[in-house]
């Protein structure tokens, strides 16, 4: 019965070994297989893994990568702040390229020198610029008398109206509020001069931005192209088709918005400034070319030049004729947003009204009227760069050749432009 001892053998060298924590001995082919290590436990403190929930884990990190992302944004911010006067004028030059780069590319298709169609071309705009501000200038200059005579006569007319009209204010209360008016602004003129100066910048800053400018807007026209190419060979080799590709959408999608925008701008100018000239108000053309400049920032900018003209018709030639401003403005304003808007914006950029007021009211916020002009245009490229680059990360070109996200979102999605 040897095998029967040899078994028991066995069996008492697994306990012992078990109850001592320590490897059994080795057995050699003739005794049998090797003998597996038992299984040690060892206790190990309670992690916060352990201990906090999934979800709250989560949480935690989204909120870190959250505070980095604010964190980088805010420095972001602040070093655009302290590079203001250089960045201001590149952004306004980005914005006039956008405008005329199509004349310019015709110039060079025709055989003219680059050099040459940039320079004709910068040329031709300052003409139109300072063309048209000197005969706004000059007829401000020469209407103003009557118009100051005219304010004080529809001041007076408004007073008026105010004491033996509905409200039937006294002289006593009239002069109460006018008092309170002049207070107010008296002592916040220390503020409105600061403010107005902080936006306008020194004289210094104004004549830097504007050569910046002039010299910026030069050398876009001309090598624009080259210098997009030089930028996206910065990047790492796999990511410079797609950047590559998502500026060339994205560009597109400027020049159609800035265009489209300059398009609805002229005719909402042409509109109210051929109303204010029927009703001869005074300082018809400078308003109209108010409104026109007004129009760049979107849904908000013609309206507010549209009550600056009520006001002038108002206190110039009195009630009637403020109420027929007012009817053409607003019907010029539904044949933008329901005829011009749709048509012609719809086609350059799709974007919600939602987002495009809450993105100029970021840009005022945070930059002032200059982040107002750009935040729809910058949310506009933001939006094609985007689309095209969840799309086609390899860098494909869309089927149909055209900038993502260019469909109205009325429209539905299943009928964008992008697959």
């Amino acid at each position: 019965m040897s095998w029967v001892q040899t078994v028991r053998e066995r069996a008492r060298d697994r306990f012992t070994a078990a109850a001592a924590r320590t490897p059994p001995p080795y057995l050699g082919p003739e005794e049998g297989p090797m003998r597996p290590e038992p299984v040690r436990v060892v206790e190990q403190p309670p992690t916060t893994d352990d201990v906090l929930p999934s979800g709250i884990r989560t949480a935690g990190a989204w909120a870190l990568r959250f505070i980095l992302f604010v964190v980088a944004a805010y420095l972001a911010l602040r070093l655009i702040s302290v590079l203001r006067v250089v960045i201001i004028p590149v952004v306004v030059a980005i914005l006039l390229a956008a405008l005329f780069q199509p004349v310019a590319a015709l110039l060079v298709k025709r055989g003219m020198k680059r050099s040459l169609a940039a320079g004709l071309v910068l040329i031709t705009a300052l003409i139109v610029v300072f063309g048209g501000l000197s005969l706004i200038i000059r007829t401000f200059i020469n209407q103003l008398d009557d118009l100051s005579a005219k304010v004080s006569d529809g001041v007076n007319e408004v007073q008026k109206w105010l004491s033996q009209g509905p409200l039937h204010l006294s002289d006593a209360q009239l002069s109460q509020y006018v008092d309170r008016a002049r207070d107010a602004v008296t002592s916040h003129q220390g503020a409105l001069t600061s403010g107005a100066l902080s936006t306008a910048g020194t004289l210094g800053e104004v004549v830097t931005g504007f050569f910046l400018v002039l010299f910026t807007l030069f050398f876009f026209l001309r090598d624009g192209r080259q210098i997009w190419t030089f930028l996206t060979r910065l990047l790492p080799r796999d990511a410079r088709l797609p950047t590559a590709r998502a500026g060339h959408y994205s560009w597109h999608t400027l020049v159609s918005y800035v265009h489209a925008t300059v398009l609805v701008a002229f005719v909402d100018a042409v509109g109210i400034g051929i109303g204010l000239l029927i009703l001869r108000v005074p300082l018809a053309i400078p308003l109209a070319a108010l409104v026109f400049l007004g129009a760049f920032i979107p849904v908000v900018g013609a309206t507010l030049s549209g009550v600056v003209a009520i006001l002038v018709a108002l206190v110039t030639r009195g009630p009637v004729t403020a109420l027929i401003v007012l009817i053409i403005v607003i019907a010029v304003q539904q044949l933008e947003g329901h005829i011009l808007q749709p048509l012609i914006m719809g086609r350059a950029v799709a974007l919600h009204p939602l987002a495009v007021i809450l993105a100029i009211a970021s840009g005022i916020v945070v930059a002032g009227i200059v982040g107002g002009l750009i935040a729809v245009p910058l949310l506009a490229v933001l939006n094609t760069a985007i689309r095209y680059l969840v799309r086609h990360p390899d860098g494909r070109p869309t089927p149909d050749s055209q900038p993502p996200g260019t469909q109205d979102p009325e429209v539905g999605a299943d009928k964008e432009t992008v697959p």
